[in-house]
């Protein structure tokens, strides 16, 4: 990974994942790989041990952070029963490292998603109370994994206990999984909306309704 390193593309890096003072990626460091190549990496390396795969997720550049999760990714997608605990685990005890939004939402769908039978995701609501915003955007994504399989009530839950959520970042994944919902049933997406339009944030409305129809946007941005 630091022979692939590009300087001008972590120039790039730092000011599109917003590392500057204040912002939400404050001091994050980049090597200037670009993700195509890092997934080349990670297929490489898929059956890296999970010691390795610790190591990079500590790291403290992003692209090896990211490397880390595809790998994860690809191994909890090929592992056994044990094998998935331990990824799952894994995760957990790192979501420090799961800093910035690329990194949740290539990963929390995929491993903490599907690690969670319906009576445990309780975790989800857990994760969504959160004072990281990245953990509170693991919970959001998670619930992906469900509105694959047709079942919305998860996502709806996490939707509800956010609609307050002072961050845009949070604003911006809940609209995307109502519509992620509304592409598979618009009645579900929409009657939520009809129950919140009024004191969701904007933000979060204009990413819920980015598909429908201009007369039918319009009527929910001036609700």
């Amino acid at each position: 990974m630091r022979d692939l390193a590009d300087p001008k593309q972590a120039e790039v890096a730092r000011r599109y994942f917003k590392t500057g003072p204040g912002e939400y990626g404050e001091g994050d460091q980049f090597l200037g790989i670009r993700v195509p190549v890092t997934r080349k990496v990670a297929a490489e390396h898929r059956d890296l041990p999970l010691s390795d795969v610790a190591v990079l997720l500590a790291s403290s550049w992003h692209e090896e952070r990211l490397l880390a999760l595809l790998i994860m990714v690809r191994q909890y997608s090929r592992g056994d029963v044990a094998q998935r605990e331990t990824l799952f685990r894994l995760y957990l005890r790192h979501t420090k490292h799961i800093n910035n939004w690329d990194l949740v939402d290539t990963s929390a769908e995929f491993i903490i998603g599907p690690h969670l039978p319906p009576k445990e995701r309780v975790r989800l609501t857990s994760l969504a109370r959160s004072h990281s915003v990245w953990e509170r955007r693991i919970a959001v994504l998670a619930t992906r994994h469900y509105i694959k399989q047709g079942e919305f009530d998860d996502t709806l839950c996490i939707a509800r206990l956010l609609l307050k959520d002072d961050h845009d970042l949070i604003h911006k994944a809940v609209g995307w999984m109502l519509r992620e919902i509304g592409d598979r049933d618009r009645a579900v997406e929409e009657t939520f909306l009809q129950q919140h339009v009024r004191t969701m944030p904007r933000t979060m409305l204009r990413y819920a309704i980015e598909k429908f129809p201009e007369r039918l946007r319009q009527s929910y941005l001036k609700a």
